[in-house]
């Protein structure tokens, strides 16, 4: 009988202790969007997102629109994540900009993890609106 109390007190406590697993995992996945964005976004969107263009709703001297911020003081927030991952992969220029989609050379992780890091960039305020309009 001492040993089954034992063996449930130890249960019951090892349930009430987060091991960081799952904070772990979403600070890899942040950590590979950053990466990914770095390496294939950085140049249109700007360091962490902040763009590289004073008026981003400026169509510029070529007719097109440049690549919007991404940190959330654009509408990217206003967008659902299929909307997004649609972006990503095929691309912007059916909204007018020149952003060629990574359909074929990013692989889906790499997506879901440009979305995490995407995320990550907007404020808290931003990010409860998000949630609130679209069940992160």
């Amino acid at each position: 009988m001492k040993l089954l109390i034992i063996l449930s007190s130890v249960l019951f406590l090892s349930a009430c202790f987060d091991s960081g697993d799952a904070q772990e995992k979403e600070a890899n996945k942040v950590q590979l969007g950053k990466t990914t964005f770095d390496k294939h976004c950085l140049v249109c969107h700007g360091k962490a997102g902040g763009g590289i263009v004073k008026d981003w709703k400026k169509r510029q001297a070529d007719g097109n629109f440049p690549a919007p911020p991404l940190n959330g003081t654009a509408h990217t927030w206003h967008h659902s994540p299929t909307q997004l991952l649609r972006t990503i992969n095929d691309g912007g220029v059916q909204f007018g900009g020149q952003m060629l989609g990574f359909k074929n050379q990013l692989s889906e992780a790499e997506k879901q993890a440009l979305l995490d890091y995407i995320y990550s960039l907007w404020s808290k305020n931003i990010q409860q609106k998000y949630d609130a309009r679209f069940s992160k």
